[in-house]
């Protein structure tokens, strides 16, 4: 008797697990906040212009500059928009 239970609780918690609903859109929303946060995943570079990774001298120059402890400082890029002002008030 002990058995049967065991296999009727079994079954019903299998037929019950089958009758769920399947969302289709499960992991749709990392898809799409990488494709939101992608700028250009192909982007097109003209014929005479360097590509970034393409130059073996400039990546063996970098990564001795690494290695001896003298690399480049960082440029800070300044943005300017043209206005001007204290915000709101």
């Amino acid at each position: 008797m002990r058995s049967e239970a065991r296999w009727l609780i079994i079954g019903t918690a299998l037929a019950a697990a089958g009758c769920a609903p399947v969302d289709v859109g499960l992991g749709e929303a990392v898809k799409y906040n990488q494709a939101i946060q992608t700028i250009n995943p192909d982007p097109v570079y003209p014929p005479s212009a360097a590509r970034p990774g393409d130059s073996g001298t400039t990546a063996a120059a970098a990564a001795e500059r690494y290695r001896k402890g003298t690399v480049k400082p960082i440029e800070k890029l300044t943005i300017s928009s043209g206005a001007s002002g204290s915000g709101p008030k």
